[in-house]
């Protein structure tokens, strides 16, 4: 049996599920009889591949998988969007780790939803023929969402509809073959269908209904029409295509993109605006943050929820600005570039679409305080990062790098060349600083008397990753009603959004985008106006007449409202690798932070814009556009073949 351990998981563990009771007596082995017999065994069963689907939330890293009890290398360090102190450069999505791999623990997922479907129908005299199709769509749902997070990573892989059974069965029955990447797509396509068409139109929170298949099956063509579209790479194997499709293929799957998003709209679902106001940037502000904590509001399509101390993550933990960490000594694990940073509006811009920080003669311009580079600032930035001194848990959140004590009161030059990763303490102004290697500082006299510390509470240290390492930190999915004591490993509970409507609009205005560029225009006011909704709402300026002039020229804008919108979703790495743009964005890469400065004499503070000081490149391998299979799939098959290049 361990031979095809990666396709035949046994149906076990339904006592794991401390959650959810079983109405029925202890035995030794769980018959099908208590499993489909009462919907209180269903419901267990059902809640056990809820638990195991593959969505990339605050459990998931590229280096541990899914699921995993502690998170500190994100998908956002290998996107460009943050820093991460344990990522040095790019890097795929792990093989396997020491808890298994993704091929074997999918098809565990997969086989669970075959085995529901094929035993559900001996007892579906049971129930009434709607709860009979809900349970059923739910399967159908889940297999989708599984097979999607297959292909993404592997290309063709093999479709396993039905319960294989070995030693009944021969082994040549159930060594199955990897299918065409095309199949494979439209596999995922035809269960979300399969899915809508049982499914009810609502659901309790954390469940599926008819809308979030219609959404998730938007992101999957989408995702789909990207390959079809920009996709260079081919891998044959007897005449089948494992990886890459046919670029005929792009206009079809963009069509279902764009029909399934519409589709959505009569869900009732809306962008989340309670707190929203026209023209008032702490209402904007406050509104998107709070956003990210409802999970039962008008944008909340799926979610996926936590309940202390059952179901529990680490989130706030790892992520929390220094100045505010637990006992665990864990903070800061997500630090967003200055690159990310660069992308929102409302901030002063050289002609090169950088921070515009430096006076024409190369000094540094000076400010009463570091908020007020950042006035005009579009509220969904101050929602997604803590910029350097904002309000964080009713206090500053002390980000600075230093104390420049030289006499000059303007006119301070740049303290490293432009382009140089040299930390500050081995600069020729060296003398001229004060900094800290750590939390633990002495606190530094100013020229009036008062003191300060070097780095401030939350860093940047120079020796010490453990702190706003890029000149931020991530604001985006924090708790910050969370005490502080109780800022601890496998503690919060705030739900993961994985789909919401703002998603579904942007989906329906790529479509629209790529449609056009394949010579089907009739979708882009409704694309135009699906951006603008959100821009809206974000408070961000609208669509420009430069950005509408042409397809190509609205599907950049629309990538760009991508990364911010879902930025430290999970979403805009894959969304990088489908586009077939991340391995010209990570071309030998440095990644710039923004270090701010306190200057003594002057009262005033200053920015300086410069490359990451760890001096970190990243290169993306195009081979890991179609990821390595785990070993155990190829050496327990006859049929499977890994990939190219591999």
């Amino acid at each position: 049996m361990k031979k095809f351990k990666y396709i035949l998981p046994f149906i076990l563990g339904f006592s794991l599920f401390s959650c959810t009771k079983l109405d029925i007596s202890p035995t030794n082995i769980i018959q099908d009889g208590d499993i489909f017999g009462s919907e209180a065994g269903i419901n267990s069963y059902m809640a056990r591949i809820y638990s195991e689907m593959p969505i990339e939330d605050f459990r998931y890293s590229p280096n541990y998988l899914f699921n995993h009890f502690w998170v500190l290398q994100v998908p956002s360090s290998m996107s460009g969007e943050a820093l991460c102190r344990e990522v040095g450069g790019a890097k795929n999505e792990s093989t396997s780790t020491d808890f298994g791999d993704t091929w074997s623990d999918l098809y565990t997922v997969i086989r669970e939803c075959n085995y529901f479907l094929e035993n559900i129908k001996n007892y579906q005299k049971n129930y009434t023929e709607a709860t009979v199709n809900k349970y059923k769509g739910e399967a159908y749902f889940v297999r989708a969402f599984t097979y999607y997070a297959l292909v993404k990573r592997y290309g063709g892989v093999p479709l396993v509809t039905r319960v294989l059974n070995y030693p009944a069965e021969s082994i040549d029955d159930v060594d199955i073959a990897r299918a065409s990447e095309e199949d494979t797509w439209k596999r995922v396509g035809a269960d979300y269908d399969s899915a809508i068409a049982l499914l009810p139109a609502t659901s309790q929170v954390g469940r599926a209904n008819k809308y979030a298949a219609y959404a998730l099956k938007a992101r999957a063509m989408v995702h789909a029409g990207s390959i079809a579209k920009y996709n260079t790479n081919s891998f044959i194997v007897g005449g089948i295509r494992l990886c890459g499709m046919s670029a005929d293929l792009a206009k079809e799957f963009y069509t279902q993109a764009y029909n399934a998003a519409l589709a959505v709209d009569a869900g009732g679902y809306a962008l989340y605006m309670n707190e929203w106001a026209a023209g008032d940037k702490t209402a904007q502000y406050t509104n998107y943050k709070n956003l990210f904590t409802k999970p039962s509001s008008s944008e909340a399509i799926f979610v996926k929820q936590y309940s202390y101390p059952e179901s529990v993550h680490g989130y706030d933990a790892y992520n929390v600005p220094a100045q505010y960490k637990g006992a665990n000594g864990y903070s800061s694990e997500t630090n967003p570039t200055l690159n990310f940073v660069e992308m929102f509006d409302g901030i002063p811009k050289d002609a090169n679409g950088h921070v515009d920080v430096y006076n024409t003669d190369g000094t540094y311009k000076m400010y009463d305080s570091t908020m007020q580079f950042f006035a005009n600032a579009e509220p969904r930035l101050r929602a997604t990062v803590i910029l350097p001194n904002d309000q964080f848990k009713g206090t500053a959140c002390q980000i600075w790098r230093g104390i420049y004590t030289g006499t000059a009161t303007s006119s301070i030059a740049r303290l490293i060349p432009e382009n140089s990763t040299v930390k500050y303490e081995n600069s020729s102004y060296a003398s001229l600083l004060v900094t800290s290697s750590s939390g633990s500082q002495t606190a530094y006299t100013l020229h009036d008397g008062t003191k300060m510390n070097p780095a401030g509470a939350a860093g940047v240290f120079y020796g010490d990753n453990t702190c706003a390492m890029s000149g931020f930190t991530i604001r985006k999915w924090l708790n910050e009603s969370m005490p502080q004591e109780e800022v601890l490993e496998n503690r919060s509970v705030q739900p993961w959004l994985e789909m919401r409507y703002a998603e579904v609009l942007l989906i329906r205005a790529e479509a629209a985008a790529e449609l056009a560029t394949l010579g089907v225009a009739d979708y882009l006011n409704d694309g135009y106006t699906s951006i603008d909704k959100i821009r809206t709402r974000a408070g961000a300026d609208l669509l420009t007449g430069a950005e509408k002039a042409s397809a190509d020229a609205f599907i950049s804008a629309v990538r760009k409202e991508r990364r911010k919108e879902l930025a430290f979703e999970n979403k805009v790495w894959w969304d990088l690798k489908r586009w077939r743009v991340i391995a010209t964005e990570q071309s030998n890469t440095r990644w710039r932070t923004l270090m701010p400065f306190y200057a003594d004499r002057a009262g005033k503070w200053f920015f300086d814009a410069r490359y990451d000081e760890r001096g970190n490149t990243f290169t993306f391998d195009t081979r890991w556009y179609y990821q390595e299979l785990p070993g155990a799939a190829i050496t327990t098959s006859t049929k499977v073949v890994q990939n190219s290049g591999y």
